[in-house]
């Protein structure tokens, strides 16, 4: 994405500032155990981006993973904590100058303090700024992506339907019909992030005339348009999600994003969407392993230390051995994203993958904090129920899985 001519948020805060956290990684941290980033990927960083990732990691380590458990058993959207993320730049981070690999470990490091408010910034980024962006026409980049870029407004991508999730590229029933030089829009949709909350919803619709979908900016504001929101979510619950109607809804021509047309058009966005959710995977299981490892250290049964037992010493090898797999599949993601080559198997592959991966993961880091384990004040139960939610959203695992199966054999299992 090209960047923005002059920037609307300050840049990054320098090394340091703020925080005397220990840095986002190493080869030996001070402590002298084995780090969480095994193979020192954030070494192969430029030192001005390995200062910005460890400066990150300490602030969201020390204010943003504690601040982030109470909204969570809520069911709570923290505006102002939100703000703060806007203050700090995370508001338009692929609009920012940084490779392709400091941008995925920054993305580690939020769903490692908190997997909900990971899932708000990616989804901001991916597919609100970056669809604007990509899509969008430069008076709607003028006038959406300042506010946007600073938290300051919210967007929501609405794509899936009541009755169209997996199957939404030829079951999209929501309709746009022309009508003079406004967009009446009709329909449904469901699962959208931020739906309560967001400013404008960008609305993908099929054109009644041509049959082809087409993607509007909605503000929520407009009469006939309404949001309620989806309760009782066991997971990524500072996420808010809503169910969206569509009552004729009239917006001007002026709204419908000229670059898209065409499911393929989503497709595209939703590639680098599959990709994002892969460091999302990552940033889960460095919150496990990290939670695991300190409550073997600390907690004493039978006279000693819980992690000086071998099953406990064989579950965090195997939580070390599936977190540095992952960390390594997306280093290797990045750069061919750095080069312009990802494509949707390879993105698919890369989700399907690291998310059955920390499934696993947070399962053995559980089960290690015994009864403690099911508390979302000991966190990780609080990290298991979100990364359920990371296997179903943006594709779900077997979906995912039938893309590359497809990729793999030329044949489509696809009805």
């Amino acid at each position: 994405m090209r960047p923005i001519a002059s920037p609307v948020v300050p840049p990054f805060p320098a090394s340091g500032a703020g925080s005397a956290a220990p840095p986002a990684a190493g080869p030996v941290p001070s402590d002298g155990l084995l780090p969480l980033d095994v193979l020192d990927v954030a070494g192969a960083l430029p030192a001005d981006e390995q200062a910005r990732l460890a400066e990150a990691t300490g602030w969201l380590q020390e204010r943003v993973r504690p601040a982030s458990i109470g909204p969570w058993q809520r069911d709570e959207f923290p505006r102002d904590l939100i703000a703060e993320f806007g203050e700090r730049g995370y508001g338009n981070l692929g609009l920012r100058p940084g490779s392709r690999l400091f941008t995925g470990l920054l993305h580690a490091q939020l769903a490692r303090a908190d997997v909900s408010l990971s899932s708000v910034v990616g989804i901001h980024n991916e597919l609100i700024v970056g669809m604007i962006e990509a899509l969008g026409s430069t008076e709607q980049r003028e006038r959406f992506l300042p506010e946007l870029s600073r938290f300051a407004t919210f967007g929501s991508f609405a794509l899936t339907e009541p009755d169209h999730g997996s199957d939404i590229a030829g079951g999209l029933a929501t309709t746009a019909r022309r009508d003079g030089d406004d967009w009446v829009i009709s329909g449904a949709k469901r699962w959208i992030g931020l739906g309560t909350v967001a400013d404008i919803i960008l609305t993908w619709a099929r054109d009644e005339a041509d049959g082809v979908i087409k993607a509007f900016i909605v503000e929520t504001d407009r009469p006939g348009f309404a949001a309620a929101k989806i309760e009782h979510k066991t997971g990524l619950r500072i996420m808010q999600n809503a169910d969206l109607t569509f009552d004729a809804v009239r917006v001007p021509e002026a709204n419908r994003l000229p670059g898209a047309r065409g499911f393929a058009a989503a497709n595209r966005l939703l590639c680098d969407s599959r990709a994002w959710v892969g460091w999302q995977a990552v940033g889960a299981q460095l919150a496990a392993v990290d939670i695991a490892r300190r409550y073997a250290l600390d907690r004493q049964q039978f006279g000693r230390p819980l992690g000086g037992f071998q099953l406990v010493q064989a579950a965090l090898a195997e939580m070390f051995g599936n977190l540095t797999l992952s960390l390594g599949l997306m280093t290797q993601l990045a750069r061919t994203q750095e080069e312009g080559r990802l494509t949707m198997p390879q993105a698919a592959l890369a989700k399907s993958t690291l998310t059955r991966l920390a499934r696993q993961t947070v399962s053995a880091g559980r089960t290690l904090l015994g009864g403690n384990g099911i508390l979302s004040d000991h966190e990780l139960a609080k990290v298991a129920a979100d990364v359920e939610v990371l296997h179903t959203y943006e594709g779900t695992y077997e979906i995912n899985t039938l893309i590359v199966g497809r990729a793999a054999t030329g044949l489509s299992a696809f009805v």
